[in-house]
């Protein structure tokens, strides 16, 4: 399956400690359309990471030293640039870790490299959904308050009242932002998904959960009682809060 001509080159970095693997699988790529750059570990991922701007990460997550889960959760929470887990390990507790880590994708070992493409490709045109969306309506550009938070739509950055920056996921601030432009409404997960653009058959199940967890963890107060994200039994979920659009200075209530 090659890259479609109206794109240029996929730009994919692959860390894996093992050369068999590592090897196999940037000429694999490579022969599907791909540039290719690999790592052995972490160490010299992050330098890559540090001068290279890359399309989508294929991380291992059992590495000696930093292991992917790990380094997934920096990358995350610092470049806006998707991961792809590659793990031997299979249970629903191990996915979860996965999410939790903040990763876009899940492949367990042994796999078919065509399996991999296929999610490479979803996973990226996802994120070309999104960066290519329509710009938002200019009274929603700006920040949105909330409780004691402000969302900057403009820097992708959640701040308390003292204007200390809170860290975000680019999964988690793509969530958030729905709920912000959503509250008092009970959406389910499908709807959350189609709102923020990751509505494709390939995204991992308890995606959503996983999200919705990482968050309370940072805006509320005591995470297991949450007052602003709050679960619906059977339906979705509820964001709870007075949302003030700071642009227009009008307020969405919740209903």
């Amino acid at each position: 399956m090659m890259a479609p001509a109206s794109q240029p080159a996929a730009h994919i970095l692959v860390v894996d400690d093992h050369p068999d693997i590592r090897q196999s699988l940037a000429a694999y790529l490579t022969r599907q359309g791909m540039a290719v750059t690999t790592a052995a570990d972490a160490g010299e991922a992050g330098a890559l990471l540090a001068r290279h701007r890359f399309d989508l990460i294929v991380l291992d997550v059992m590495m000696p030293g930093e292991d992917g889960l790990s380094l997934c959760r920096r990358i995350v929470g610092t470049i806006a640039t998707p991961v792809i887990l590659l793990t031997a390990m299979h249970t629903s507790a191990d996915k979860v870790a996965g999410l939790e880590s903040g990763a876009d994708d899940y492949i367990v070992k042994p796999f078919d490299p065509p399996e991999l493409v296929a999610r490479i490709h979803s996973v990226l045109r996802r994120w070309r959904r999104t960066s290519e969306a329509a710009p938002p309506a200019a009274d929603a550009v700006g920040r949105y308050a909330f409780d004691d938070w402000v969302l900057d739509i403009e820097r992708h950055e959640l701040a308390d009242r003292c204007g200390r920056v809170v860290a975000l996921s680019t999964a988690e601030y793509r969530l958030l932002r729905v709920l912000v432009e959503h509250p008092g409404t009970v959406l389910s997960r499908d709807r959350l998904l189609d709102l923020i653009g990751s509505g494709d058959a390939l995204t991992f199940d308890r995606s959503i959960d996983s999200q919705v967890s990482r968050l309370r963890k940072k805006l509320e107060p005591d995470p297991r009682h949450p007052g602003l994200l709050k679960t619906v039994w059977g339906n979705g979920y509820l964001f709870a809060a007075a949302v003030t659009s700071l642009a227009a200075q009008r307020t969405l209530a919740p209903s």
